[in-house]
This record gives C-alpha cells, sequence and structure tokens, in this order.
C-alpha cells in the first residue's frame, strides 16, 4: 500500500504519472476546493490483504509536516507531495497494525467521529489560497469494528422520553461566517465564525435537556458548499460524543450545489455513523429518508408507546410565477404513511400491553400550506416571517390528521418558532366526531451560518424540545434560546391523549381524543 498527491494543471485527467502495476483508488476531493486552475487529488495504492505476501510493504503509518524520528524497526520515513511522511514495512501478517484506509476532511474545524478514525492536526502543504479550508488526512488503522446492532428507543422508567429538534444548522466547508448574531441584550455583534459557534450550542442544549433523541430536521447542510461529508460531520459529532441516538430529514439546501452529495450518498454516511437510526426508506417511495422509528415500552416489552415518522419533503422547483416554490409531499408517500400507521395501529390493537396512550408524532423541514392558513390559531412563539411552502396543496395534513398524529414538527423558516392548530374540522369519510390537530410547530434556527433575521430585526438562535409522558398520555413542548436559563414558551399539546387547544382571547380550550 501506498498513497501520493497528484496535482495537475486542469481539472481531471490529471498527467500525473503513477505505477501502472499498482491498483490507486482516487479520493474524488479536489483538494485545493475547486478554487484553482490547478487540481490536487490524494491517491491510495490498495492492495488485497489475501494476496499480500511477506515482502510486500504495506503503510504502518503516515505524518503530515515535519519528517518523524526514524523507527526502532530500521524501516524510515518516506517523503510523499504534500508534506506526508510515510513509514512502510513488509506486512507482518497483522493487518491491524497497518493503515487499512485513507480520507480526507476540511477545514480546521473539521471532525470525525467515526470510530477508529484518526483525524490529523497538520494539513496538507499545498500552497492554496488562504481562504480555501486546509485539506487534513484521516486515517484507520485495521479493520473496522462492525457497528453494534442499533439499540431500539425506549422510554424512561418513568414512563418519559425526550426529544431535541435541531433544525436548519446551515454547515459550510471551513468555519463560515456568521453575519446576525446578538447579544444577551439583543445587540448586534460583528460578523464571527459561524459553525464553532453552532457546534458550541447544540453541545450546550444537549447537555442541559439530555435528551432521548435528537431529531435534525433539515438543512443540515448550506448550499453551494465544496465538501459535503466534512459539514455533515461536524453537525452530528457532538450528538454522537454524548451517545445519544439520532435520526435526520433532509432539507432543501443539503444537495443543493455542483459538488454537493447526493441525498442518497448522505444518507450512506449518515447510516453507517454510531447511535444513527437514519433509513433511507422504500426504494418505491419518493425521496429519500421516509420511514418510522418506534418509541418501546421499558425493557423487556416490544410494545410501542410512540411512532415518529420521518419525511422528505423535497427541495425548491423552478416556478415564473411564484419564486420560490417548492415540491409538495407526493402521493407515494401519503400512501406509504397511511398504509404504515395502519398496519401499526393494528398490530397494537392484538397486543395486551396495559396502556391505552399512542403518541404519534411527525417530522419534515418544509412546512405544509397549513402553516400559512389564516385560520391558524397561534398559541406561542412567533410568525416572524411569511411560511415559505409548497403552493400545491397534496393534503397531506388531511392524512396526519386522520391518522391521529399529534404534532408535526418542520424547519426552514428560520425565525418562525410557534406551533399552532386549524380549527376542530369534520373528518371526511363520514365520520362526524370533530377533528384537532395536529400541532404545526416550527423548530426555527439552530445555526449561526443560515439567517435569523427578518425586515432588519436580529433574533437568537433556539432548538425545540419535545416531552412525551407515556405514562399520562401527554406531550408537551419547549425552546431552548441562546443565553436564555430557561425554557422559554413551554405549552402542553396533548393532555390523556387528547390534542389540548389552549383557551385563547377569544375562544375556550378545546378537546378532541385521539385514536
Amino acid at each position: 500500500m501506498d498513497l501520493t498527491v497528484c496535482i495537475s494543471p486542469t481539472v481531471p485527467p490529471s498527467t500525473c504519472e503513477l505505477d501502472p502495476r499498482i491498483w490507486w483508488h482516487r479520493i474524488e476531493k479536489d483538494l485545493y476546493q475547486y478554487t484553482s486552475q490547478q487540481s490536487a487529488w490524494l491517491y491510495v495504492a490498495l492492495a488485497n490483504e489475501e494476496k499480500l505476501a511477506a515482502e510486500d510493504l504495506v503503510v504502518m503509518d503516515i505524518s503530515v509536516g515535519q519528517p518523524p524520528p526514524n523507527p526502532s524497526s530500521g524501516y524510515l520515513w518516506e517523503s510523499r507531495p504534500g508534506g506526508i511522511w510515510v513509514l512502510r514495512s513488509a506486512f507482518s501478517g497483522m493487518i491491524d497494525q497497518a493503515v487499512t484506509e485513507v480520507d480526507v476532511l476540511f477545514g480546521m474545524d473539521a471532525v470525525d467521529p467515526r470510530p477508529q478514525w484518526a483525524l490529523m492536526r497538520s494539513s496538507l502543504q499545498l500552497n492554496a489560497q488562504p481562504k480555501v479550508p486546509v485539506a487534513r488526512l484521516s486515517v484507520l488503522h485495521g479493520r473496522a469494528k462492525p457497528s453494534p446492532d442499533r439499540a431500539a428507543l425506549r422510554v424512561r422508567e418513568d414512563g418519559k422520553f425526550r426529544i431535541v429538534q435541531i433544525s436548519d444548522t446551515h454547515m459550510v466547508t471551513g468555519v463560515g461566517v456568521c453575519k446576525d448574531a446578538i447579544d444577551a441584550h439583543g445587540k448586534n455583534l460583528p460578523d464571527s465564525e459561524a459553525d464553532p459557534l453552532t457546534v458550541d450550542f447544540i453541545g450546550k442544549i444537549l447537555d442541559v435537556e439530555k435528551p432521548d433523541l435528537v431529531v435534525l430536521t433539515g438543512d443540515q447542510l448550506h448550499h453551494d458548499i465544496s465538501d459535503s461529508q466534512s459539514a455533515l460531520f461536524k453537525v452530528v459529532a457532538p450528538i454522537i460524543e454524548r451517545s445519544i441516538p439520532f435520526a435526520t430529514v433532509f432539507g432543501n439546501h443539503d444537495s443543493e450545489g455542483i459538488h454537493a452529495l447526493s441525498r442518497t450518498a448522505q444518507m450512506s454516511i449518515l447510516q453507517n455513523l454510531p447511535f444513527s437510526l437514519c433509513e433511507s426508506g422504500p426504494e418505491q417511495v419518493d425521496g429519500i429518508g421516509n420511514f418510522y422509528l418506534q418509541v418501546l415500552a421499558p425493557a423487556p416489552s416490544q410494545f410501542p408507546l410512540s411512532t415518529l415518522y420521518f419525511l422528505d419533503s423535497h427541495g425548491q422547483i423552478p416556478r415564473m410565477i411564484y419564486n420560490p416554490d417548492y415540491d409538495p409531499i407526493k402521493q407515494s408517500q401519503i400512501d406509504w404513511f397511511t398504509n404504515t400507521s395502519q398496519a401499526q395501529r393494528g398490530a397494537r390493537e392484538k397486543d395486551d400491553y396495559n396502556n391505552p396512550f399512542h403518541l404519534p408524532v411527525a417530522f419534515q423541514h418544509i412546512p405544509l400550506p397549513e402553516f400559512g392558513d389564516s385560520d391558524l390559531r397561534i398559541r406561542n412563539g412567533h410568525r416572524r416571517e411569511p411560511t415559505e411552502g409548497p403552493r400545491f396543496n397534496s393534503h397531506f395534513y388531511d392524512a396526519l390528521a386522520k391518522e391521529g398524529i399529534l404534532a408535526l414538527c418542520c424547519g426552514h423558516d428560520h425565525v418562525n418558532n410557534f406551533c399552532g392548530l386549524l380549527p376542530q374540522q369534520t373528518q371526511q369519510d363520514g365520520d362526524k366526531t370533530p377533528q384537532l390537530g395536529p400541532w404545526l410547530c416550527y423548530g426555527s434556527c439552530s445555526g449561526f451560518g443560515a439567517y435569523c433575521s427578518y425586515d432588519g430585526k436580529r433574533f437568537h438562535r433556539q432548538m425545540r424540545v419535545l416531552e412525551l409522558d407515556t405514562s399520562a398520555g401527554s406531550l408537551k413542548t419547549w425552546m431552548r434560546v441562546e443565553y436564555a436559563m430557561n425554557r422559554v414558551d413551554e405549552l402542553v399539546l396533548v393532555e390523556s391523549g387528547a390534542v389540548v387547544d389552549p383557551p385563547g382571547e377569544e375562544d375556550e380550550g378545546r378537546r378532541c381524543v385521539v385514536s
């Protein structure tokens, strides 16, 4: 095994000469991050372990920068372009001692949350432009241990289950720029590095709330970034460090840009990370990431006390009249959701577990048209900007209501942080029982690289928290806000399995039982 850096005067094909007798794998990331007329690529020579002989040289270690001291083994460090040094020795038959994989991440703030991977502090020496995020090698020694079977989500012994919703982090490759931060008193702050602030904010809220699950509700990444993987790792690293399970839906910006990884590729990365509960979803259903998770009763029971639904709300579409406009939830997604919900209900009815309540909640990025309905009663939080969603209404809200979903949580509109209810409606299938819900809740904006201002006014970054109490059949929510020591805008959404409409100035509280 070996590795080298090839620099060519134009974007590939490269003019670098490589030993044709060796199988070279190119890491598909331009080390100059597509900012130069030159391109630079890391090539790694791969070998089949089963075909290695005792005299074959394998890479035992890699260093970047100054040459390390020569080891006592007698083998010498060998220089490679980009300030890389490799230590090779004859294959001993112990693959665990050898370097088996090499990757490239970008930025001094880069992290690698993958088990056993080691991200080097020193960056490659490439003479790139000063504003280009530095390229850093990440190295795996030996075989990667297989990921353990994911643990089931379960309520705590007191029947509670807490979710932190993190939305619109808008991470970039490198540190990014925050242009609209404010201090604790609301005074404008100068521009600052965005992504480190976001990572710090995520960590602080997770430490305070200690959730059982984190849900990332889209736009984890900013549009048009040069390396999706580096940015994605920064979002999930503070969650993984705290051993918290997480699930993700995609936003409209996550896969935008000529260098952005596809949703399929991003989902593949996410699925292979520790504590990830992300799924691609059925192939026949539109979008990537339509799936559900069940929250079970305390062990050893397998009875679900809550079902959490995750949907891909797609992205922006071109329109001559309305700009922006967005793809609606597709009929295949509505059918999948309805069929899944009904199948889960049927399975629960056959189980004799003694709990009368089931608390289903849904998550997606782009809000449904109903979020902008003029009849929507906002019960806490604020509408600070108009709802921006699909012009075409595919009536997913009706399916959510019919299936008894208690709340739909979205992101996308960064400075909206309200929960609201539409007036009671009679179900369309002839059932005269008034139908109330689901609650429509925004998660606000968690990222400092995203806008958090509107109409000239800046706002603090926030996260929504949901707490299910499966013993009491209740659901309540609150916001965690920068600088605030206590919960903000706490609101009871559900009591005794029933959607609750707290009294406003002109109406009384309403309650409607959800099956």
